[in-house]
């Protein structure tokens, strides 16, 4: 069984169908779809040509997209939906998501704002009483080299107001992703100059020092930025998804199957692939 517990609907051109076949094609099971509920002006508008609601205010990708896959594919979807909690009814919209359409994640959590905001504290803590996860995209604010719209894209605040609201809300799960995460990953200064750090890991990496330290804290490898930073140092990151073997969630955040590629790769136990590609997130979100 594989779970991909990050993706998207209708983006990069992947209807419903493609994105069933690519699924297939792959042979994963399940996939968590998440929303992203973010401000116009709070991202880069070159996603425009790839987000399918970029026009309404509940984009980039609205909760509806979402529950509409959840409704065709019911066996195939788990249903995350973010709200923005900068809104004052953004429990309240999460609420009825839950009771109306079982919605089972919080993401993805992808705003300009601190990730320690009281209104978001108060959100994280109603997740934990309902038992659904937070996945939160970290982004520093890494200068792009134009001065418009914005001279960077940075989301979260860094890795230490994340710390911050992972340790004010021990009931809740946090799952951490994106290049501001995994930068973390080694204990370098790369993480706030360059999007995909390089060259072998270094002790002392945030990531790993979290993991320890918060048993509220998972990893999610998706994307270009788990997948990077795992590549960086074959021999550590055998070691890291060994230690961790109970925390590490495979996820893609997009459509090819480079992760797949990378875990085949290491040589890890079957016990230990089982637990990332699907045993860990059925802990998190049951069958």
């Amino acid at each position: 069984m594989i779970i991909d517990v990050h993706n998207h609907p209708d983006w990069y051109g992947y209807n419903l169908e493609r994105f069933l076949a690519n699924m297939d094609q792959y042979g994963i099971d399940k996939t968590w779809l998440l929303s992203w509920e973010c401000p116009a002006d709070e991202y880069d508008p070159r996603y425009r040509r790839q987000v399918p609601d970029a026009e309404l205010p509940d984009g980039p990708i609205s909760f509806a997209r979402c529950a509409a896959y959840k409704q065709q594919a019911p066996d195939r979807i788990v249903l995350g939906y973010a709200p923005d909690p900068r809104r004052p009814d953004a429990i309240d919209r999460l609420d009825h998501a839950i009771r109306l359409y079982g919605v089972q994640v919080y993401g993805e959590l992808k705003l300009r704002m601190m990730y320690d905001n009281p209104d978001a504290i108060r959100l994280y803590r109603f997740c934990g009483e309902k038992g659904l996860p937070v996945l939160v995209h970290l982004d520093y604010p890494i200068d792009t080299g134009q001065a418009y719209p914005r001279p960077n894209w940075w989301y979260g605040g860094g890795i230490a107001p994340f710390e911050r609201a992972v340790a004010a809300c021990p009931e809740t799960i946090f799952i951490g992703h994106a290049p501001g995460f995994w930068a973390h990953l080694s204990g370098d200064d790369q993480y706030d100059k360059v999007a995909y750090p390089s060259g072998p890991i270094v002790p002392g990496g945030k990531v790993p020092e979290m993991l320890r330290k918060y048993p509220n804290l998972y990893a999610d490898i998706s994307a270009g930025s788990g997948c990077t930073a795992l590549k960086r140092d074959p021999a550590f990151t055998v070691d890291f998804l060994t230690e961790f073997q109970d925390r590490i969630l495979y996820g893609r955040d997009y459509f090819d199957n480079i992760h797949q590629e990378l875990l085949n790769s290491l040589g890890l136990p079957q016990d230990v692939l089982d637990k990332i590609y699907y045993r860990n997130a059925l802990k998190l979100i049951p069958e």
